[in-house]
């Protein structure tokens, strides 16, 4: 593959794994805080979204582990259930973000052909199908984050065709 060719499936990509961590972002601003505190659905589903948005843009998976500051991992058998402070989800949010836009923009030939496997063994991926799968994934649970917000405030935000930025 050609460096133009190259930079500009990068760019491709970007624009919409860029789309849906907007879409991603706006879903958790739009919750307001009197729900966020009172509903530890919204809470838990944007905390899962954005660790599991971490693990698969991780590029060697065995031995992943979530920023110090959290202490609940998603693998673990029975989590603790706790709400989780929407800035502290910005920040992780934040974090991943320039860690996909690194993950993207580091892709070549090699890195495309590179493996993913995760810890098990379970999930055996290219660096591109990661890629895409994990897109999948977030654009998942913000269609759930946006039906529950519409079923309690009535109102969603809009779908993002392109990456702000």
């Amino acid at each position: 593959m050609n460096n133009t060719l190259s930079i500009f499936i990068q760019k491709e990509l970007w624009k919409q794994f860029g789309a849906g961590l907007d879409m991603l972002s706006d879903s958790i601003s739009a919750c307001p805080d009197a729900i966020w505190e009172s509903d530890i659905r919204f809470s838990q589903m944007a905390y899962h979204t954005l660790f599991f948005l971490d693990y698969y843009l991780t590029k060697e998976p065995v031995g992943f582990s979530q920023p110090t500051h959290f202490t609940y991992s998603e693998f673990e058998e029975d989590p603790e259930v706790i709400i989780f402070p929407k800035a502290d989800l910005g920040l992780y949010l934040e974090g991943c973000r320039s860690k996909a836009r690194d993950f993207i923009f580091s892709l070549n030939e090699t890195q495309l052909e590179k493996r993913w496997i995760n810890e098990s063994r379970t999930m055996d991926f290219s660096m591109l199908e990661i890629l895409l799968y994990n897109l999948r994934h977030v654009q998942h649970h913000v269609g759930q984050l946006n039906l529950l917000l519409r079923q309690t405030i009535h109102q969603a935000p809009e779908w993002i065709y392109r990456a702000k930025v």
